[in-house]
């Protein structure tokens, strides 16, 4: 599982501008299964991403997408964590140590 942490590298009205498409984008990950959670962080200078990818080179190309990315607004910052323990609406993502 991941932790997507964003932060705002531009002014809040060229995020603005791009946000319409970041919608969008977001909407297309949480179909394909990627996302679990999403939203601004406050105060607003990024936002929070809960993922799930097979591995971190697959979400660093999801990343990649973000219409934020292609116009330079925001930097990522990826964690990857073990889920051993979950609310039960996330059992299918627990993970065991190896």
């Amino acid at each position: 599982m991941f932790v997507l942490e964003l932060t705002y590298t531009a002014p809040l009205d060229a995020v603005d501008a791009v946000l319409p498409a970041h919608v969008t984008w977001l909407e297309e990950q949480y179909e394909k299964g990627f996302f679990l959670a999403s939203g601004r962080k406050n105060p607003r200078d990024g936002g929070m991403i809960l993922a799930v990818a097979e591995d971190r080179t697959r979400i660093e190309e999801v990343v990649a997408g973000d219409p934020f990315v292609a116009a330079g607004v925001c930097a990522y910052r990826v964690t990857e964590f073990i889920a051993t323990k979950t609310a039960p609406e996330l059992a299918d993502h627990r993970q065991t140590l190896s």
